[in-house]
């Protein structure tokens, strides 16, 4: 596993760097052994209200990435609080992870749909651009892969990234489908295949 501990506005000491290392191993032992790669950023947050920021991010699995970050008063509590939160997210997802990664590792390529992703500056992003036939602005650009998964699959992959919706390709119908994080806490499931006339194609569902 490759570990990159980096800082922000904040000097980190040798002692501080060995005990993330420490924990960041265990996590990859403990709950899955397929880590390829792990990065924590630490960063002096709050503009002189003294919080420090830590920011986890882990790659499990074919492009699956945890993520998790906490702001706390110091340091070391920062960095324990966001490495809680990866481990309740690899505990709850253990058994689901490890049946996942070995389906994913099976797909052939093929079978993967490349995207194009692009971020947009939102505030070009209005009607008095779009009546001036004006594209808004990218400001970033990248290409994102779709994979076939079950809905529970996207859940948990969506769940991992910290994203408020993850579009997948269903396996049981091979349509383009979505979930994505309501504000009352479920998920909604967004299935095109479904006939309007006889269902209503948003469905939810509950994570517990």
């Amino acid at each position: 596993m490759q570990l990159t501990i980096q800082g922000k506005q904040i000097d980190l000491g040798a002692a501080i760097k060995e005990h993330i290392s420490d924990r960041i191993e265990d996590l990859n032992q403990k709950y899955f052994n397929h880590t390829t790669f792990a990065t924590v950023t630490m960063s002096r947050e709050g503009h002189g209200h003294g919080l420090v920021r830590a920011y986890i991010t882990m790659r499990v699995g074919k492009d699956i990435i945890v993520m998790a970050e906490a702001q706390e008063g110091e340091a070391y509590m920062a960095f324990d609080v966001a490495a809680a939160k990866i481990a309740k997210q690899l505990r709850r997802y253990k058994n689901r992870l490890r049946d996942h990664h070995d389906r994913m590792e099976k797909t052939p390529a093929a079978d993967i749909m490349h995207v194009r992703d692009a971020v947009i500056e939102d505030e070009n992003f209005n009607d008095d651009a779009a009546a001036g036939g004006k594209d808004p602005v990218i400001v970033a650009e990248m290409t994102a892969s779709i994979y076939t998964l079950s809905v529970s699959e996207a859940v948990m992959r969506m769940d991992f990234s910290s994203q408020p919706a993850l579009l997948f390709r269903n396996a049981s119908n091979n349509e383009l489908n979505m979930v994505y994080r309501r504000t009352d806490g479920n998920v909604g499931w967004v299935d095109p295949s479904v006939n309007a006339a006889n269902a209503n194609p948003a469905k939810e569902t509950k994570t517990g």
